[in-house]
């Protein structure tokens, strides 16, 4: 046919002989129809099963997806039928459910209950974006909530109540992977040690540290401050309004604390661990990277499950070696070998307290932050987080494990590689440490069996006054006041004969005597010493301290007085010899005198704390293990790997 003579880019008319841009078009029908083929490939492959396989759905991959045991269920329709019709009710489409889109579960955290982890009501929504443009669907469930400042007898009871109940979801509802929503001190715990035992693809989201506290000029650190107002309205310096005052100084915006506490220490070594987006945990909350790092997270929640990256993949035991070194480079919380240890456990790595001191002891504090030190949140975040600390441990060869997978994929060496800080005032070079040898010392002796001490909070008076005996260095020997529990203490802290010498022991607030391990331990002298200048005073106790505390206490004594453990056998009077060289506290009484009183103790039918009040503490005091042994449920590490081993429990009608 002949052409027209006008170009057909301007022609006007409708006629066969138009020129078209043919390979364009081509172009756009092929992207439509391979896009057709691909879905409705993904349809027929969740419609079509095997007899001895009918739940089976699969992911962009070719990976069975978990949730296809709910909705892949083409062999039992009327069970498919029960598994989805309560999910259309809240807008869910039959094409999202049932065309084998991964399930993500968020385990939200926040609540009224938690202020600590309110915020992320907020941040999961960034998180649900984040799995939606990652072509996934969104659950968000609550879990136990958990607030350490506010939970009464103590909110360690709450992280294996939690962890039991997250277990128990994550194993028994349709979910392909979890962000779990961690902030608050026991939360990250409890998550940790629910992901390691179900064992599915699962990634930690921290709401992030507060801001800055400032009084007068000055950085004030919450929690750590809490210490101090209670040390000056005891010496009478401050009233009850400015205690007040002074305290809530410390807490001014949304999040968990912002001092190296275990909030932010247990966050943090989720990091370490590989179980958090690289310089994700020292982000404030109320930073807009907080809420993009939410999105970040929510979209490699869904690669993660693509990639069948699980807990146990990345919680190895390199990847527990590397948290413990980088424990004692932030100066983190005495409260760290307790539940890293739980969350060891609960993975099946062999962890105990002579690793923390193989892996950690030796290694320097860098991180100038309060409780250690003086810089608070903000300052970290700024100076580059845990990125930047880490990079230093690699640089110094002093990073165990470079090589250990975390959940983006790469390694934590890839990760923190380069990653070094400009500010050098709170991140300190590893050759110019803020101390040498910062660790955890372990102790054992004839008072216990194991403790730990915080080397890095030993303040140069109480070093001066306990440790520096040219004749006798780095070890002490002093009589003790025993106090059975705080109100004991608090009854007679200034009638009991303490002097500037005295040691402080607090019995009875361990897992069993308390319940659950209260953090009491942290005692200050009685007022008229404070007048006098008397600040710190040796404490000992088979509870803990919390991880804002800067007092180097001797904590986590196992076996507990309720135990069995010797402390029970103590008396106001007696003398204890701590050598730190040794490692060992004893109790400087013969064997016949310490059998004797045993002999009465258990006369009277040992050592006993209060009742159970509520049928979980009477549970837990029947379950638990001890301080050194992470504070686990016995029966519980028994049941690792749930979803390989069980990939889903039965039927429910």
């Amino acid at each position: 046919m002949a052409s027209c003579k006008t170009p057909c880019e301007s022609c006007t008319r409708e006629c066969s002989s138009r020129l078209v841009d043919v390979e364009d078009s081509y172009k756009v029908e092929a992207s439509k129809l391979r896009a057709e083929v691909k879905r409705l490939e993904v349809k027929i492959a969740c419609l079509t099963s095997a007899a001895d396989n009918p739940a089976k759905a699969i992911d962009g991959g070719g990976k069975q997806l978990r949730s296809s045991y709910w909705f892949g269920r083409s062999n039992d329709i009327g069970m498919r039928a029960l598994y989805t019709e309560r999910y259309l009710n809240q807008g869910l489409t039959k094409e999202e459910l049932l065309t084998g889109k991964p399930i993500i579960g968020i385990a939200q955290s926040g609540s009224d209950l938690t202020p600590c982890n309110r915020h992320h009501l907020e941040l999961a929504k960034r998180v649900r974006e984040g799995i939606r443009s990652a072509g996934a669907i969104a659950l968000e469930f609550p879990i136990h909530p958990i607030q350490e400042s506010t939970r009464r007898p103590t909110a360690a009871l709450d992280r294996n109540l939690a962890y039991l109940a997250l277990v128990e979801i994550l194993h028994a509802y349709p979910l392909d992977g979890v962000v779990l929503l961690t902030g608050c001190d026991k939360t990250t715990p409890a998550c940790l040690m629910a992901a390691a035992t179900v064992n599915i693809p699962a990634i930690c989201l921290n709401v992030g540290p507060m801001l800055n506290g400032w009084a007068q000029g000055e950085r004030v650190g919450s929690g750590s401050v809490v210490w101090q107002a209670r040390e000056l309205h005891a010496a009478g310096t401050i009233d009850d309004d400015q205690m007040m005052d002074m305290v809530t100084a410390g807490t001014p915006s949304p999040g968990h604390c912002n001092t190296m506490g275990t909030a932010l220490t247990m966050n943090t070594l989720a990091e370490a661990l590989g179980m958090a987006l690289p310089g994700s945990a020292a982000i404030p909350a109320p930073y807009r990277e907080r809420a993009q790092a939410a999105y970040e997270t929510g979209k490699q929640i869904v690669e993660m499950v693509h990639a069948d990256r699980k807990p146990c993949d990345i919680m190895t035991r390199e990847a527990f070696e590397n948290a413990i070194a980088t424990t004692t480079a932030i100066g983190g919380s005495t409260n760290a070998p307790i539940h890293l240890n739980a969350i060891a456990k609960h993975t099946g790595v062999p962890l105990d307290l002579e690793d923390w001191q193989e892996f950690g002891f030796h290694i320097p504090l860098i991180l100038n932050m309060k409780p250690a030190g003086e810089m608070l949140s903000e300052d970290y975040y700024r100076a580059g987080g845990l990125p930047a600390v880490m990079a230093e441990l690699l640089d110094a060869g002093k990073l165990p494990h470079p090589e250990a997978l975390t959940a983006n994929g790469r390694t934590i060496g890839e990760n923190v590689q380069g990653k070094q800080t400009w500010d050098r005032r709170t991140i300190k070079a590893f050759s110019e440490p803020m101390m040498q040898s910062a660790g955890f010392l372990h102790l054992t002796g004839t008072l216990f069996d194991s403790a730990i001490m915080k080397i890095s909070v030993i303040s140069p008076e109480f070093r001066k006054k306990f440790l520096a005996n040219p004749h006798d260095m780095n070890a002490f020997e002093c009589p003790v006041v025993v106090f059975d529990g705080p109100e004991d203490y608090k009854a007679r802290l200034e009638t009991a004969p303490i002097t500037d010498r005295t040691i402080l022991v607090m019995r009875g607030v361990g897992p069993l005597g308390y319940p659950g391990s209260a953090e009491v331990v942290n005692m200050h002298a009685p007022g008229r010493l404070l007048k006098q200048g008397v600040a710190d005073l040796p404490c000992i106790g088979d509870g803990r301290q919390s991880g804002t505390s800067g007092s180097p206490s001797i904590l986590n004594a196992t076996p507990e007085a309720a135990d069995g453990g010797n402390l029970a056998l103590l008396r106001d009077g007696d003398k204890l010899r701590v050598d730190l060289n040794k490692r060992r506290v004893d109790i400087l009484l013969s064997r016949s005198e310490l059998a004797a009183r045993r002999e009465v103790l258990e006369a009277k039918g040992g050592y006993h704390g209060p009742p159970s009040q509520t049928p979980w503490q009477d549970i837990y005091r029947r379950e638990v293990g001890g301080l050194s042994e992470g504070m686990v449920f016995k029966r519980a590490v028994r049941f690792q790997r749930v979803a390989q081993k069980h990939p889903a429990p039965r039927d429910n009608h």
